[in-house]
């Protein structure tokens, strides 16, 4: 019986958003050359399923965890690129912060780290969920203030297979984005493009890291507007939807995607996922044919916690086996 939710290995785009990403036991970390904080969480805090879900695959240019327990995430704030280094030591949260973004990487701390998110909102009605929700008693829902950084990557993600989006991302940001402040260079850390650099990419660059014209194209209209979009982290997550699906080539998937992450939104089920719904029908009904009329009717008893639903169930494994091989990437940078 335990085995049945024992999570799998992640596999498909849908099943790497449970978001769990293994964080080593906490050591003795070096001496502090940046700026320090410290912060108590009310309740026990797992940082590899809090911050798991910022991470785009193991290759990730702009987060890392090290042998240490710590934590690595390099951002673009309102104030400039900032690292960020964070690691739970005895039931506390000891953080370290680089560059001209520092403070106001460590000011957000508490959000980061789920103090918005409230668990105890979410009452189980399925058995699977009770299991999943009582296994994972840390997992917080985080929220980072920033729109942009989850929106481009959710934009790359628009019907391209794991692989092909986490190349892109990946490529892009090394090429394009810059050294992380302070010691994140050391550990290869880059913050991303800022919107300038975004909109001046070359069309061969975006096809050499594997990104049609489409998802292009809908990157450049949204950094055009990136101050306004970056508005709506500080929205009602509803509003914050509608603020970013005025952007031509973003609907409710990419939307949801990044309010989970920006605005911390527990209601936020993606919609127009092509594996997601058939996850939930299966967990639930044990139907794998469930369409997103039906996978939102299983989760309307969750309303106003759907995501973390949904996210409980990824989390699970409890997933339809295989009956196809794997989608083969496509190479539009031969064409």
């Amino acid at each position: 019986m335990a085995g049945r939710f024992t999570p799998r290995t992640p596999t498909t785009r849908t099943t790497v958003r449970g978001g769990h990403i293994p964080v080593p036991a906490t050591r003795t970390p070096a001496p502090a050359t940046g700026v320090t904080r410290h912060w108590t969480p009310a309740a026990p805090t797992d940082l590899g399923l809090t911050l798991g879900p910022l991470r785009r695959g193991s290759g990730d240019p702009t987060l890392r965890t090290t042998p240490d327990g710590s934590v690595w995430r390099a951002a673009r704030t309102p104030e400039g690129p900032g690292t960020l280094r964070v690691a739970l030591r005895h039931g506390t949260a000891e953080a370290e912060a680089w560059g001209p973004g520092a403070q106001w990487l460590l000011d957000r701390l508490p959000q980061l780290l789920g103090a918005d998110d409230d668990p105890a909102a979410f009452v189980p009605r399925h058995r699977l969920l009770a299991a999943a929700h009582r296994s994972r008693p840390g997992l917080r829902l985080t929220r980072t203030g920033l729109v942009m950084e989850s929106l481009i990557p959710s934009i790359l993600e628009q019907k391209v297979t794991t692989t092909e989006a986490y190349r892109a991302w990946r490529l892009l940001v090394r090429k394009f984005g810059e050294p992380a402040p302070g010691p994140g260079a050391q550990h290869r850390l880059h913050v991303m493009p800022d919107p300038r650099t975004w909109a001046l990419i070359p069309s061969w660059e975006w096809h050499r890291a594997g990104v049609d014209d489409k998802r292009a194209a809908t990157v450049l209209r949204a950094v055009k507007v990136a101050r306004r979009l970056e508005e709506a982290a500080d929205m009602a997550p509803e509003r914050a939807q509608q603020r970013l699906e005025l952007i031509p080539g973003i609907g409710p998937w990419t939307s949801a995607e990044t309010i989970q992450r920006s605005n911390g939104a527990p209601d936020a089920v993606t919609v127009g996922d092509y594996h997601l719904p058939g996850i939930v029908g299966y967990a639930l009904a044990g139907d794998r044919t469930t369409d997103d009329a039906a996978m939102l009717e299983l989760l309307a008893p969750y309303a106003g916690q759907r995501h973390r639903a949904a996210r409980l169930i990824l989390l699970s494994g409890r997933t339809p086996p295989r009956r196809a091989p794997r989608m083969t990437p496509g190479d539009i940078a031969s064409l």
